[in-house]
C-alpha cells in the first residue's frame, strides 16, 4: 500500500496536476521502509506521468489548436526552444514549473518516444536517487 500511495503521488506530480512527492518520499525514507522500493515506486510513476504528457502533446494537439487552447505562434516558439536547447532539455523534466510543460512539448513535436523515454527516466531516477543521498547525509 505504502509503494501504491507513493506510485500515484509520484505519477499524478509529473503530470500538468499540481502536487510533490518528494515530501513523502522522504517521510517514507525516515519511517525506515525499502530505499531501494521507494525509489523504484517513485521514479516509475513519475515517469509514466511524464509519458501521459507526452502522449497529451501527442494526441492532444490537435484538439487544442481546434479549440484554440493553443496557438500556431507558442507551438512554433516551443519548437524553435525545443530545437535550439535540444532533447537534451528534456534532463530538467524533473524540475519543478518548467519539468511538465517540457514533456509536453515533446509530444507536440513528436520526439521519438524511446528517446524521450530514456532521457526522461535517467532524469528522474537521478533526482529521486539524490533526493536519497541528501536524506542519508542529513541523517547520518
Amino acid at each position: 500500500m505504502i509503494f501504491t500511495t507513493l506510485f500515484l503521488t509520484s505519477f499524478a506530480s509529473a503530470t500538468l496536476l499540481p502536487g510533490g512527492s518528494e515530501a513523502l518520499l522522504l517521510y517514507l525514507l525516515s519511517e525506515q521502509y525499502q530505499p531501494l522500493l521507494l525509489i523504484a515506486s517513485a521514479s516509475i510513476g513519475n515517469i509514466l506521468g511524464s509519458y501521459v504528457n507526452y502522449l497529451l502533446g501527442v494526441y492532444g494537439v490537435n484538439f487544442a489548436r481546434s479549440k484554440q487552447y493553443i496557438s500556431e505562434e507558442k507551438i512554433d516558439k516551443a519548437q524553435i526552444l525545443f530545437e535550439k536547447y535540444g532533447a537534451w532539455s528534456l534532463l530538467f523534466s524533473w524540475a519543478p514549473i518548467i519539468g511538465d510543460p517540457l514533456t509536453l512539448v515533446a509530444g507536440i513535436l513528436h520526439y521519438r518516444w524511446w528517446k524521450f523515454l530514456v532521457i526522461v527516466s535517467f532524469a528522474k531516477i537521478a533526482r529521486y536517487s539524490f533526493i536519497y543521498l541528501g536524506f542519508l547525509a542529513l541523517t547520518q
